[in-house]
């Protein structure tokens, strides 16, 4: 017997498939059941993980009534996170929800709320969270290395979301566009789009580095594409009381950053009074200079320890200890995040600057 079961609730996300390579490689964890409305989307993973039949549920309440998980990994579409959070948290279960966070703000208090009723944890998964780059770059922020931080820039995105499955498994353009028309990626009402799928990456890690300094007001356009309800592209402003910060996001890059980094180059510049650090996704390095010394310089970047390298290891291993989430999976710290999606998503709507909502 695993020490921690782990159940997959909906794969509307195709990285369910990669969460649960985590779960399956880990050694103190096991897959203890899959759920999904519909039973086609569960093949892979059955197949890739030798998932028995006794494991595999289309009923929400029954699969985590029968394998009694200590952890559930949500990955439903982002308008339904609330409701699905809801229902695992009547059942006493830990929650792994990957990204976005919610819908809206409120869709994030029903989450944070259910939680808490429920007296266990919360995590909203980045992948972004876990690129070694990025984390170098949060560890030399706060050893005070470019001073205070006043900008950060964040650019990110891909092809788009149905280009690839799990494990970065290829698709065609060809199936893409036949899938565009029934997938929840491409309707609004479900929470599909470029702002909602990126922003907050951007807005999250952002928050992370400014130390969770709110901003006072948002400026976003987006896109609008004949044929197509959702965003492809949007660029966010948000007005800090230390200066300007802008989070841009794109569905139609060049290439795949995993596989060739687009240009622009998808990652982050987070400025400082003292210096600056460039941070681009898959870099093994950062680049930082400072007023003492403008010219570039590479920094490796650190190699994350056991319990900080991906998603379900750091999630069992904070369960285990009875330690707090923290960091970018805090739901505290992803909340600022939502309000300024939800702020964004009004700018937009509205075509005009607004003040952070509440």
């Amino acid at each position: 017997m695993s020490r921690w079961r782990v159940a997959g609730i909906n794969f509307d996300h195709m990285h369910m498939g990669d969460l649960l390579r985590e779960v399956f490689d880990h050694p103190d964890a096991e897959i203890c059941g899959i759920y999904d409305k519909h039973p086609d989307r569960m093949k892979s993973a059955i197949g890739n993980f030798a998932i028995s039949s006794d494991r595999v549920f289309t009923d929400l309440d029954a699969c985590l009534e029968a394998t009694k998980p200590d952890l559930a990994i949500i990955c439903a579409a982002t308008a339904e996170h609330a409701d699905h959070v809801e229902r695992v948290a009547r059942h006493n279960v830990h929650v792994l929800v990957e990204k976005p966070f919610a819908a809206s703000v409120a869709e994030a208090d029903r989450m944070i709320a259910a939680m808490k009723a429920a007296g266990r944890s919360l995590a909203i998964n980045w992948p972004l969270a876990w690129y070694p780059c990025h984390v170098t770059t949060k560890r030399l922020i706060d050893e005070g290395a470019i001073g205070e931080v006043i900008e950060v820039h964040y650019y990110d995105g891909n092809r788009g979301p149905l280009f690839h499955l799990a494990d970065k498994v290829e698709v065609t353009p060809e199936e893409v566009e036949a899938a565009k028309p029934n997938s929840w990626w491409y309707k609004k009402a479900s929470g599909g789009g470029s702002l909602l799928d990126y922003l907050g990456y951007g807005v999250t890690l952002g928050t992370w580095f400014l130390d969770g300094e709110k901003p006072i007001e948002v400026t976003s356009v987006v896109d609008e594409t004949s044929g197509i309800e959702v965003d492809q592209h949007s660029i966010t402003v948000c007005r800090y009381r230390r200066g300007l910060s802008k989070f841009e996001t794109r569905w139609g890059t060049f290439s795949d950053p995993w596989t060739l980094q687009p240009q622009p180059k998808c990652g982050f510049v987070v400025v400082g009074t003292y210096g600056t650090i460039s941070s681009y996704d898959y870099d093994p390095h950062v680049t930082m200079q400072t007023r003492e010394r403008p010219e570039p310089a590479r920094i490796p970047a650190d190699t994350l320890p056991t319990g900080r390298r991906s998603p379900v290891e750091y999630v069992l291993d904070r369960i285990a200890r009875g330690a707090p989430i923290s960091g970018p999976l805090d739901p505290a710290l992803c909340r600022i995040g939502q309000q300024i999606i939800d702020s964004a998503v009004l700018s937009a709507r509205e075509k005009r600057s607004v003040a952070l909502l509440p």
